[in-house]
């Protein structure tokens, strides 16, 4: 194998190394994503349970006080959500472009395979 072949397989190895690590990376903000959304869920039925107990029972301070504070802790939870899938986002754009860059260094100057 000559020097512009050993180049060759550096490139592609480096671009399937960088490729595993944007996978591994979009794999744990996903799950980070439904750690998220499972909080959030969470949060939301609190709540509406808030919310029932104070038409029950009426709004006392402690309920609307908890309930402002539920509906707080909702609002930063639905935050991190939308910045972790627009981190999500950009890393599944990187990969994309890894996969463009590996297709263009496997395909052969005749349009074929190596």
């Amino acid at each position: 194998m000559g020097g512009s072949g050993k180049r060759q397989t550096a490139a592609l190895t480096a671009l399937a190394t960088r490729r595993l690590a944007l996978v591994a990376d979009a794999s744990a903000l996903t799950a980070e994503a439904l750690r998220l959304n499972q909080k959030l869920a969470g949060i939301e039925m609190d709540v509406l349970r808030l919310q029932l107990e104070i038409g029950r029972a009426g709004a006392s301070i402690q309920l609307v006080q908890e309930l402002h504070d539920a509906e707080e802790n909702a609002a930063a939870a639905r935050e991190a959500c939308m910045k972790g899938e627009g981190r999500i986002v950009a890393i599944e754009s990187e990969i994309a472009e890894v996969d463009r860059a590996l297709a263009k260094a496997t395909i052969g100057s005749d349009g074929e395979e190596p």
